[in-house]
């Protein structure tokens, strides 16, 4: 806290109240509370004369109210004002260490949405050499001496990095170091918590502490409208407040006179105000309680709802499915659970109820109602003559539950019972718990939930606090040293204002006059807190974004202001004291590093926890479970011990052994076998002044919706993306249709295809991937099938290469035993059946293609020899034992290298075209040459010798032309025959004539011839 602040706060202080006093230092949280450290210590009131220190510390002015203290020892160091007058101021022992950590790292973000990233600009400072700014987080720059420290220390090879706590990422700087380093990140609303860590480098003997902080998604402050009114509670009321579980910098804050809005711890805050005419005055100042959600403000006044957003003010009732009046409070979620994500859209964000009716709140803006008072007598089996009544809702620590307080009574004169019933969003059923309490009939009895494995709470009237351990097994009051548990008699007859509950298991009971009281989760008993607040001031405890305790005080002219609050080095003040609330162990150690698993199929998680204490204590490491009997469990203890400590080691293993193949109803056995575990981890025995002794954790038993799977070599950013359609014959569709199937290609749904030869075959290779990136390579079953219909594919292999003793199942089959269903839910995990024993199955013909591959199995997709075509894929995990998630993936495969087949009718046409023009040609040939042969028939026979050879030989030619173009050698016969007939015949007729006109040269002419 600055001097400042210091100041402004003492200012308003100092006029009121009894006296008391405090201490700061100029790290944060306390974060550093060393012998380097400068202690600022401050008296608020009038009686002080001067500061008691031992000797091994030092005042700066040991007659100032205000002075700063330094002690150049480690140790347990008293401090205490001394005071005029008869009463004493208490002393503190302060526990100062000799840490080597010197320095804080700072961080400045800018959020960028256009791209979705934040830059965090980060340095170093000393907060004994700091700038008032920093100390306020308030700089948008580091101080000189901060570049010159950052500089220094990045010179011998510091680097920070930001470590996220839910999904494990790592991010680095980038750009040049200039004194300052920058970070990009995501901006994503699911991994919040962070923590920047750096090298193990030192400057002086001094060490970087590690930051833990909460970054999310930057969200808006609802605005002040000028001439808008105030919305408060009634007049001389406590504060009443709310907060996001997953985001607890998210505040609203109701006050008397003003309410207070913050997203970053008030750090920054707005006032919200109603538009006028809307409210009536009595309305306005009358708040009876408030929740906040990202949607808004809740405001209930006078038994109805209000919601109060970034541009309205509405009133919600029937349309929201609420009742128009009579409603008696609001609740919400205090733990946060943000990876649960088993189960989708079952877990309420939000409860309303009045004295008979519950409602509920999901994603939808309106509200379902849940049951009414007369259905849950009769599913409670509560008499039909008692009077039962809902005092209360609470929403429990388990993720997925809520409880309800009744009220139960006969007569209701004097007494009632209080009951509370617990009711399941994932079974939908209600318990009551072996609990009750009886109290005067107006008590008003408020509860909060622990954050615990099992069912285990705290509830409080105006005196008492009451517990409940061990599921309800463990019940009673909470004990002080005095007065048998009686608060107000301890804190001069205040009542109690609030209880405050953290993740570590502290519980602060703070009463109205801001007297406070602590215990721990499983304690019995609770211890007074030295004064840090004035009683007259109005105050609150809440977790910043380091998950650090912090006090906001509200003044009555209508400001706001945070302080820290150093609960670790109280605590340790009060217990040195007294020897007997020591721990009674030294160390605590797990390796559990996330607060939520998901246990898949085949799948164990591992832990390990570790003790250290002294030797003869007896201590050991308890694990308790809370959730359905779904996992196996398997745990070793080792034991040693040394130098008269012990140390004992437990190793704990979940697994389940369930078998889903071939079972009658698969779906429902999975349905059996997946559900949520709280877990807890715990040395068997602590006590107050132990530090943070306990882990919870989640373990989610069921699909993992972070993962999918993908097909190895395809990639959506190696092309150029374009939709484009296609056409697919009906003859390669498996159904048969009358026409052909017209395809878009969805370019952003499938991906980039990728191009084979349709000589090349191809084997999927299925990868696992979640949110974090790769996990392997799938070596289990999967099928294949085309989503349009297509099956003019097959496989390389046959069932009988692939050593079926039996019929596999194929698409084909599947299909006729499930026609009911679609293609995609015909063969799937739920009736999968191998064929590898003859007591699965039948026989059948083992030539078939097999249609099941894995990654060993080389059995390959092969594509057709007569046509090419675009092929968009489906696979889909068929192994019953490897997930509880439906594992799909999409992949397109373009095939090319043959020219396609042309249409029939077209060829027809051709061929006969072709063979019309061969036969004309024919026939056309055959006129001509009977024309020639006639000519040389007919033509004179006195020729020469020499003529008649060239004759012979054009006329052997001519009949060689003949034989080569006739279609039968019985047409050429024939022709011969023919034409020598008439050559005989001609030769005949003019020997005969010769020898009758010229009968004296007979002998002349036969020699001639």
């Amino acid at each position: 806290m600055s001097a400042q602040g210091v100041a402004v706060l003492l200012s308003w202080m100092s006029c009121c109240g009894s006296a008391l006093w405090r201490y700061y230092t100029n790290s944060p949280n306390y974060h550093i509370f060393s012998t380097r450290s400068t202690i600022k210590l401050e008296y608020e009131g009038t009686a002080f004369s001067e500061w008691s220190v031992p000797a091994t510390c030092s005042v700066k002015n040991k007659k100032s109210p205000k002075t700063e203290l330094r002690c150049s020892s480690p140790g347990v160091h008293t401090i205490k004002p001394i005071v005029t007058g008869p009463d004493l101021e208490e002393e503190r022992y302060l526990s100062v260490d000799s840490s080597h950590t010197c320095f804080l790292w700072y961080y400045k973000v800018r959020n960028f949405i256009h791209n979705l990233t934040q830059v965090l600009t980060i340095w170093i400072y000393d907060p004994e050499n700091a700038d008032p700014n920093e100390l306020l987080r308030n700089a948008n720059e580091p101080s000189l001496n901060s570049i010159v420290l950052s500089k220094q220390l990045a010179s011998w090879g510091q680097r920070p990095a930001i470590y996220t706590f839910l999904k494990r990422k790592a991010y680095f700087p980038h750009g040049k170091m200039n004194g300052t380093w920058r970070i990009s990140i995501p901006l994503v609303a699911d991994d919040a918590l962070k923590e920047i860590k750096g090298n193990k480098v030192a400057f002086q003997d001094c060490f970087i502490e590690d930051y833990l902080f909460l970054l999310t998604f930057p969200l808006l402050t609802i605005p002040e409208i000028p001439g808008f009114l105030p919305i408060t509670s009634p007049q001389g009321s406590q504060l009443m407040a709310d907060w996001i579980a997953c985001l607890p910098s998210a505040i609203v804050v109701v006050a008397d006179m003003e309410t207070f809005h913050t997203n970053d711890s008030f750090r920054t805050w707005t006032r919200l105000r109603v538009p006028p005419n809307v409210l009536t005055d009595d309305e306005r100042h009358n708040v009876s309680d408030v929740n906040l959600s990202l949607n808004g403000v809740f405001f209930l006044i006078n038994g109805i709802v209000y919601l109060k957003s970034l541009t309205a003010f509405t009133r919600l009732g029937n349309n929201e499915n609420l009742p128009e009046g009579g409603i008696i409070g609001l609740a919400s979620r205090k733990w946060c659970w943000s990876k649960y994500r088993l189960k989708a859209n079952i877990k309420s964000t939000m409860a309303i109820w009045t004295s008979d009716e519950i409602y509920l709140r999901y994603a939808s803006p309106k509200f379902v109602k849940l049951i009414t008072i007369k259905k849950l007598k009769k599913i409670l089996n509560m008499s039909a003559a008692a009077v039962v009544t809902i005092h209360k809702v609470e929403y429990t620590g388990h993720p997925l539950e809520l409880a309800v307080l009744l009220n139960y009574c006969i007569t209701c004169t004097a007494f009632k019972k209080m009951y509370i019933v617990i009711y399941s969003e994932v079974t939908e059923q209600w318990m009551l718990q072996d609990f009750v309490l009886n109290v005067t009939i107006d008590s008003v009895i408020t509860s909060r939930f622990l954050y615990t494995a099992m069912s285990e709470l705290i509830l409080w009237d105006k005196h008492r606090v009451y517990y409940c351990y061990h599921n309800f097994t463990v019940t009673g009051v909470l004990q002080t040293p005095t007065e048998f548990g009686n608060l107000s008699r301890l804190s001069h007859d205040s009542v109690i204002n609030t209880v405050f509950t953290d993740y570590y298991g502290n519980i602060i009971v703070k009463m109205e006059n801001n007297i406070m009281f602590f215990f721990k989760t499983y304690t019995t008993d609770a211890i007074k807190l030295h004064l840090w607040i004035n009683s007259q001031t109005k105050s609150l405890f809440f977790l910043n974004a380091s998950g650090k305790i912090y006090l906001i005080y509200v003044f009555d002219d209508g400001t706001i202001y945070p302080q820290d609050y150093p609960l670790r080095l109280e605590i340790q003040s009060i217990g040195s004291r007294s020897k007997s609330t020591e721990c009674p162990f030294i160390v605590f150690y797990h390796n559990i590093l996330y607060i939520s698993y998901v246990l898949d199929k085949g799948h164990h998680l591992s832990f390990w926890a570790q003790i250290v204490y002294p030797e003869n204590a007896g201590l050991y490491i308890t694990m308790e479970s809370y959730g359905p009997n779904i996992l196996e469990e398997k745990s070793q203890v080792l034991y040693e011990i040394a130098s008269g400590y012990c140390t004992k080691t437990m190793t704990v293993t979940f697994f389940q052994t369930e078998n889903y193949e071939a079972v009658n109803d698969y779906f429902k056995l999975q349905q059996q076998n997946t559900g949520l575990l709280i877990v807890r981890v715990r040395p068997s025995e602590y006590t107050k002044m132990c530090p943070a002794a306990q882990k919870v954790f989640q373990v989610a038993v069921g699909c993992d919706f972070s993962k999918f799977i993908a097909i190895k070599g395809f990639n959506r950013k190696k092309c150029r993306w374009h939709d484009f359609f296609y056409i697919i014959q009906k003859s390669y569709l498996r159904n048969q249709p009358s026409k052909n199937l017209r395809v878009k290609y969805n370019w952003k749904k499938y991906g980039c295809p990728l191009r084979l030869n349709f000589r090349e075959k191809f084997h999927p290779v299925v990868q696992l991937y979640n949110d974090d990136g790769y996990i392997e390579d799938v070596d289990v079953n999967f099928i294949v099938w085309e989503i349009h219909g297509r099956n003019d594919y097959s496989f390389n292999n046959t069932m009988k290469t692939s050593g079926c003793l039996n019929e596999a199942q194929t698409w084909k089959s599947m299909h006729e035993l499930n026609k009911h269903l679609p293609l995609e839910d015909a063969w799937g995990p739920e009736n999968y059946k191998h064929c590898f024993s003859y007591a699965v199955g039948k026989p059948g013909d083992l030539n078939q293609p097999y249609e099941i591959i894995n990654k060993s199995n080389n059995n390959h997709l092969v594509w057709p020899m007569q046509h090419t075509g675009m092929y968009v894929f489906r696979v889909k995990i068929l192994d019953p034992n490897y997930s509880f998630c439906n594992l799909t993936a999409i992949f397109a495969i373009e095939i090319y290298g043959m020219i396609s087949s042309p249409n029939g009718d077209l060829v027809i046409a051709f061929l006969f075209l072709l063979m019309l023009l061969f036969f004309s040609i024919l026939v056309l040939s055959y006129f001509h040459y009977m024309r020639i042969y006639r000519q040389y028939i007919y033509a004179p026979i006195h020729k020469t010798k020499r003529k008649q050879q060239k004759n012979n030989t054009v006329q052997g030619i001519l009949y060689l032309h003949i034989f080569t173009n006739l279609l039968s050698l019985d047409n050429l016969k024939k022709i011969h025959e023919t034409e020598q007939f008439k050559c005989e015949n001609q030769r005949a007729s003019v020997v005969a004539r010769k020898e009758i006109v010229i009968p004296s040269n007979r002998k002349a002419d036969t020699n001639e011839r």
